[in-house]
């Protein structure tokens, strides 16, 4: 992935409903959802889904599919992947570094 195409799929989820959409269809995964069923899910307007929609698949982050009269939106794990890969490729300068332990939420001390 190049910083261009990064900062598109940084940008497509620097939105409250794009990212609840983004996360809406990576929780069913391969099985997809069609836009209504987002705008139930999300308490949103079809309209404003469709809208939303439109820039995450410009930036790779879904895949659309029609089945008959359904759009069917899908995750595209492969570009999440890259995404995340290019944001890591400099972790711990190049050193395989192992994975921290996440604490959780309450748990976490402000820095």
């Amino acid at each position: 992935m190049d910083e261009r195409a990064a900062v598109r799929a940084l940008g497509a989820l620097a939105q409250d409903v794009r990212l609840r959409i983004y996360r809406a269809v990576v929780g069913v995964g391969p099985t997809g959802m069609t836009p209504g069923a987002l705008a139930s899910e999300l308490a949103v307007p079809s309209s404003t889904v469709s809208f939303h929609v439109k820039e995450l698949l410009h930036a790779g982050l879904l895949t659309q599919e029609r089945d008959g009269r359904h759009l069917i939106y899908r995750p595209n794990i492969d570009t999440m992947n890259e995404l995340l890969a290019y944001l890591s490729a400099h972790c711990c300068q190049a050193v395989t570094c192992g994975a921290a332990p996440v604490a959780s939420d309450a748990a976490r001390t402000p820095c």
